[in-house]
């Protein structure tokens, strides 16, 4: 590294409050808006900041919908990941940083309040809803990567239940999960009526925190659930510790899109999911043997993105050598 290059380093991490949005966006994606409201700082002054992180290559921008998303992406040279790790070690012992941390939890929380309170607005009525899903076929296809009957299995983000009946009218024992109560009384009374009560297990708790001991389930799966999580990453990480070695996550969802209606009507936080991001995240959960396979819409008369199945597995336990 040239001395020009190294006194940029030295310059763009020598500002507070540019090494208190890189602590932020290091752990987190956040919008402009965002940082603004944690660093209690005008939008001018956290876009100029922004804009300089941006030029010495620092930052990585998603588009989703009106919103544009930042986060910290450290360069490949030494002296970068040197000048970070020491500007790191003072933020640990920073008041303000603390405060920001403080202030990011506070968002996350109202995130997942927000959804949360969206879903026990809509009620039974998400069943009207989810037709915009075209989740009938969805749900076929996603069935068919679970083949065996008596297998143990976690409906994630069950809703009213729908998804969790069919796996059980094939035979399958259902934990179903949601963070909804008046989804999960929906659900509840569906399955009776279906007649499948005693075979669905129903479980209040977050994605993110599922009330599901590890090593348990035979497989996971999520049916149009990513998208209202603030970080199906995390999500992800849970489906894994739920699951027996050698189980399976069954996800879909949206490809990338650009509908905004859609954002706007069924409240999610994410337009669809690039094939790169998703698969990034299923490895970092360790998940292996990872296929995507996308589907265009067979809805009529609406504007509808393409969807995705993908399935990964949870890897066996490596056998020891005497």
């Amino acid at each position: 590294m040239t001395a020009d290059a190294l006194l940029k380093v030295f310059k763009t991490l020598t500002d507070p409050t540019r090494m208190r949005l890189l602590a932020l966006l290091e752990r987190e994606e956040l919008a402009v808006q965002e940082l603004t409201e944690i660093l209690a700082t005008p939008q001018s002054t956290v876009s100029r900041h922004l804009g300089i992180l941006r030029e010495a290559g620092l930052l990585h921008d998603r588009r989703d919908g009106t919103h544009v998303y930042y986060s910290f992406r450290l360069p490949k040279e030494k002296a970068w990941h040197d000048a970070w790790a020491l500007a790191r070690t003072a933020l640990a012992d920073d008041p303000d940083a603390r405060t920001d941390a403080a202030a990011l939890a506070a968002i996350f929380r109202a995130r997942t309040a927000r959804t949360r309170a969206w879903f026990d607005a809509v009620g039974p009525g998400w069943d009207v809803l989810r037709r915009v899903f075209n989740d009938d076929a969805q749900r076929a296809r996603a069935i068919t990567k679970l083949v065996q009957k008596g297998l143990r299995v976690a409906d994630i983000g069950t809703g009213t239940g729908v998804l969790a009946i069919e796996l059980a009218l094939a035979g399958l024992a259902v934990i179903a999960v949601d963070h909804s109560d008046k989804m999960l009384a929906s659900a509840k009374a569906n399955a009776k009526a279906a007649g499948v009560a005693a075979q669905v297990e129903f479980r209040a708790g977050e994605a993110t925190a599922l009330p599901i001991r590890t090593a348990t389930v035979d497989a996971t799966l999520a049916h149009m659930v990513l998208q209202y999580m603030p970080r199906p990453q995390d999500a992800l990480v849970e489906m894994a510790r739920v699951l027996r070695p050698g189980g399976r996550v069954v996800l879909v969802d949206f490809v990338q899109h650009d509908r905004v209606w859609m954002q706007q009507k069924l409240n999610t936080h994410w337009q669809g999911f690039a094939e790169d991001l998703l698969r990034g995240w299923l490895v970092q959960a360790g998940f292996v043997e990872i296929l995507i396979e996308v589907h265009a819409t067979e809805a009529r008369g609406d504007d509808i993105p393409a969807t995705f199945v993908a399935s990964a597995t949870k890897p066996r336990a490596k056998k020891r050598h005497a």
